[in-house]
């Protein structure tokens, strides 16, 4: 999906500039862990961002978790999946005409499969099961993949802007609520001001940000949409993810027919 870059980094210019410094400097220093430019960066410490992420008591009572597909984020699925947490993992860039995965890890030592596997995106693809947004259990915790975060609790993605779809399509059916801790890990050098990442109507807020060195509460916001804002998507999303006009059309239909 990254061909798909140009028309991302056109949607916000100001946040695609802070995403190329970002990128950069991960790059320029070594701490990226592979390619950064592009992607949902890999960072040394991951490790122990997943750590102290692990400690807190909103995770240890999580039973389900919602985690983004990307690298950096091995660590704490590998955490979940050992701690015998029901882990839901969405289709890369959402493109394959089902739209999650769910790993029982019960059901992967039944079959033989190690966590260390089923933990990257290649053994989740094989190994886990197909499944519907609708068949997602209601959700406990939900990590979403970042390039820059604030302590305000503004993120940015790479731009596609498939994290906050997820998350309001969650939103309208019920499987996120307004408890729902909703979750990132990052360096600490993505940490920037908060005038960089302001956040929208329809961002989701973060409430909790792990980094190598410390875990950062974000003060609760009273901005937390209810659902999906289908004016912002935009058409390369309805086009290039098959199912998101037949949801949209059913989400809505359902909206009218509680509202009637």
């Amino acid at each position: 999906m990254w061909s798909n870059a140009e028309t991302w980094a056109k949607r916000s210019p100001p946040k695609q500039q802070l995403r190329e410094e970002i990128w950069s400097s991960l790059d320029e220093t070594g701490i990226a862990v592979g390619p950064a430019k592009g992607n949902i960066p890999n960072f040394a410490g991951a490790d122990m961002a997943a750590y102290h992420l692990s400690r807190t008591p909103e995770w240890q009572a999580a039973r389900t978790v919602k985690c983004n597909p990307d690298p950096p984020q091995i660590p704490i699925r590998l955490r979940a999946l050992y701690a015998g947490k029901v882990l839901y993992v969405p289709v890369p860039a959402l493109t394959r005409a089902f739209p999650y995965l769910r790993l029982d890890p019960q059901k992967l030592i039944e079959k033989g499969v190690s966590f260390e596997l089923a933990a990257t995106a290649e053994g989740y693809m094989i190994h886990g099961e197909r499944i519907e947004f609708d068949e997602v259990e209601p959700l406990d915790f939900s990590i979403l993949g970042s390039v820059a975060v604030s302590r305000a609790g503004g993120r940015t993605g790479k731009g596609a802007g498939f994290a906050d779809l997820e998350t309001g399509i969650f939103r309208e059916l019920g499987k996120i609520g307004p408890d729902t801790p909703m979750v990132t890990l990052v360096h600490s050098s993505q940490l920037v001001a908060a005038e960089r990442v302001p956040m929208m109507a329809h961002d989701s807020p973060l409430t909790m940000i792990a980094t190598e060195a410390e875990l950062i509460r974000v003060p609760p916001s009273d901005i937390v949409p209810a659902g999906v804002d289908w004016d912002m998507i935009q058409p390369d999303q309805f086009r290039d993810i098959p199912f998101l006009a037949t949801l949209r059309d059913r989400l809505l239909a359902r909206s009218s027919g509680e509202a009637g």
